[in-house]
């Protein structure tokens, strides 16, 4: 009988990168490793090499199996892990990340820099041994250079819809992926959009001595079913739009070019030395090192099986509340009757309430699997910028829905990234402020009644508020007559604005901060800024517990019933005459404690009837969102309740002013409604 080993390959990648990450957590520790964390680090090395070879993957088992000798070295007393053989380990880690992604992918297991960096294991081994024996040779590895695919044919009539296939020509930079991008992020999103065909060309490579391991060096040609949303392919690229040369087309377009058409790209990078500037190892609430929790009990589950517990979970409440309408409703039952459905509706619903969280609680993941790949973050920038930084990390065992945890890593990375080039100073401007000249860097997680609350917190200069002031009113941008800080903060996410005097690789583009609040308001979360000049920068990122359910107040505008999120709503009232104003340029307000705050009808944004056309007849529900506060006109408010999100773009399409749908106990659609959307949605309904 044959076993199939194919279908553990999964758990082998799970398992790979759990071993890289604690290499990499051991290996950036300051103080010296003593023998229990070198053989951690070892051990991490042999496994993932053994099974590699078990799996088929001679690359990364050949590539794996030098660094594990370095390390048996160093296991055994041979030599010492200094700094450098720490920065080379680092980034062998790094190759064999590269390695596997590209696996995960369904693509070749070899890594642009992995030649140099098996080179460079291979001489430091011979340095203190002499010329190894036969079997610490390296295996001839050689370079794959994929042929771009020749063009496809196509008939399209010129009345018809184009359906060319698509062309992409994708050149980054050097410097990306010193930036914390990753293209195999950006293949695997493409690959959700339809069936992706990925080339690697390598052609324009430079000889293998002047290969630098911290450059991306490759160039991709990719292709995708003509039907898929240009929109859709552009957003995919936008993290690394100033990183990279791209061209999109359809397949026998004369404007796509070739990859090796491109202009070559920057010399290579020589890192800078390890002393220009360092991150401290980070530490958590409890005055511990930061590690992954490696040896916890854990279970694999495959998402897709989760997914649906949550939605049967999801379906068990709308039963209840069926129910429980049904119960309250029962007015030709007895008294006894009546009073015995009751008890057992009240038992239903705290099963339901202990099922709900115990099946969510699977999908849940500490932060840390975001938090843990920030201190190399740290560390390759701020020795890139010639800046000294300690980073800290608090909370990092708070816990949050994994599909969360997906969509927060590259928001996340930039606002560090961010943190580190514009907030904190280098050491001599430190120095003349009066500051220490290491910067601190924290990063807090914690829980704030149904929120998760991230903070990423900096000392360093802070905003500057006039110099943005100057930039939005030179780049044309509506600024009010007399702007608080918190108007001036929000400036800085408009598309394209950006302070920083030079360009470099790491910003000044003007391109990041908007993407990251849109991708966090994706989510249904909030990003605030406060800052103070000279003494720092809080970011702080507001977000749902889970992307399942949600905590809401259901309203009513005529026969129709909207759920509103009850972490955006402010207060509820019944207004008067005389706190109804109008505004020039601003509608009709609501003036509340001498706010005055716009007011939103939401049958006019919605075009339904309703009960009352007169404010002061029905009720006004104040909700903030991340720009702005609104008074939204109802006719009632019904009920606070727990209700399941259903997504409305899966079924139907975006709409504005809504994020999603839900069931309620009557068997009736309720609207779930987009709080940000609504305020921007203000200026259109009066």
């Amino acid at each position: 009988m044959t076993i199939d080993i194919s279908q553990f390959v999964q758990a082998f990648l799970d398992e790979s990168f759990e071993g890289l990450d604690l290499m990499e957590v051991e290996l950036l520790r300051e103080q010296a490793l003593d023998s229990e964390q070198v053989n951690a680090i070892f051990r991490a090395a042999h496994s993932i090499k053994g099974s590699a070879g078990t799996f088929g993957f001679a690359a990364v088992s050949e590539f794996t199996h030098g660094a594990e000798t370095l390390l048996d070295e160093v296991r055994d007393g041979k030599r010492e892990m200094t700094a450098e053989i720490r920065g080379l380990m680092l980034e062998a880690v790094d190759r064999i990340r590269e390695m596997l992604l590209a696996a995960r992918a369904g693509g070749a297991h070899h890594a642009a820099g992995g030649p140099a960096t098996a080179a460079r294991i291979e001489t430091m081994l011979a340095s203190a041994h002499g010329c190894p024996d036969d079997k610490s040779q390296p295996a001839q590895r050689t370079a794959v250079a994929t042929e771009p695919a020749a063009p496809i044919p196509t008939d399209a009539s010129t009345d018809a819809p184009d359906t060319r296939p698509w062309e992409i020509v994708f050149v980054p930079e050097p410097a990306l992926l010193r930036s914390g991008n990753d293209p195999m992020r950006i293949f695997s999103w493409l690959g959700e959009l339809g069936d992706l065909t990925v080339e690697c060309v390598t052609r324009t490579l430079p000889p293998l001595g002047a290969l630098a391991p911290e450059d991306c060096q490759l160039q991709w040609r990719l292709a995708l079913p003509g039907t898929v949303d240009e929109a859709a392919i552009r957003e995919a690229f936008e993290w690394v739009e100033d990183q990279c040369s791209l061209t999109l087309g359809r397949v026998g377009d004369a404007a796509a070019a070739q990859p090796d058409e491109v202009p070559a790209t920057a010399p290579a990078h020589t890192p800078a030395p390890q002393s220009a500037g360092t991150a401290e190892r980070p530490v958590g609430s409890n005055g511990a090192p930061v590690e992954r929790r490696a040896d916890a009990a854990s279970i694999r589950v495959a998402t897709e099986k989760v997914d649906t517990l949550v939605n049967m979970v999801g379906e068990l409440v709308i039963t209840q509340a069926m129910i429980n309408t049904i119960g309250h409703s029962a007015d030709e039952l007895d008294a006894r009757a009546v009073d015995h459905l009751r008890q057992g509706l009240a038992l239903l619903e705290r099963n339901t309430r202990e099922l709900q969280e115990a099946v969510l609680s699977v999908r849940m993941l500490p932060i840390n699997f975001v938090f843990s790949r920030f201190p190399r973050v740290v560390r390759d920038l701020s020795t890139q910028l010639g800046k000294r930084v300690n980073l800290k990390i608090i909370g990092e065992d708070t816990e949050l829905d994994k599909g969360l945890i997906e969509k927060l890593v590259d928001p996340l990375t930039h606002l560090v990234r961010n943190a580190i080039d514009h907030g904190i100073e280098s050491p001599e401007r430190r120095r003349a402020a009066g500051k220490p000249e290491t910067g601190t860097l924290v990063l807090r997680a914690g829980h704030e009644g149904g929120n998760i609350l991230i903070e990423i917190t900096d000392d360093g200069a802070g905003l500057n508020r006039e110099r943005i002031l100057e930039k939005a009113r030179s780049q044309g941008m509506p600024v009010p007559e007399q702007p608080s800080d918190r108007d001036i903060w929000q400036l800085i996410f408009a598309p394209g604005f950006s302070t920083a005097e030079t360009v470099t690789d790491v910003s000044g583009r003007g391109v990041g901060m908007d993407v990251v609040r849109r991708n966090i308001e994706a989510v249904n979360g909030r990003l605030d800024i406060d800052s103070k000049p000279g003494e720092g920068t809080r970011l702080t990122v507001r977000l749902p517990l889970t992307l399942a359910i949600l905590d809401g107040m259901s309203v009513r505008v005529g026969e129709e019933v909207y759920i509103l999120p009850l972490t955006a709503i402010l207060e509820s009232l019944k207004p008067t005459p005389d706190q109804l104003h109008s505004v020039s340029g601003r509608g009709r307000v609501v003036r509340l404690r001498g706010d005055y705050i716009p007011l939103v009808p939401l049958h006019h944004v919605f075009n339904v009837p309703a009960t009352y056309e007169r404010p002061e007849d029905g009720i006004v529900v104040v909700v903030e969102s991340s720009e702005d506060r609104a008074a939204l006109f109802v006719d009632e408010l019904i009920a606070q309740h727990q209700v399941v999100i259903k997504s409305l773009e899966t079924n139907y399409r975006k709409v504005p002013g809504v994020s999603g749908a839900t069931i309620m106990g009557d068997g009736r659609v309720a609207m779930i409604l987009d709080v940000d959307s609504l305020t921007r949605l203000q200026d259109t309904v009066h």
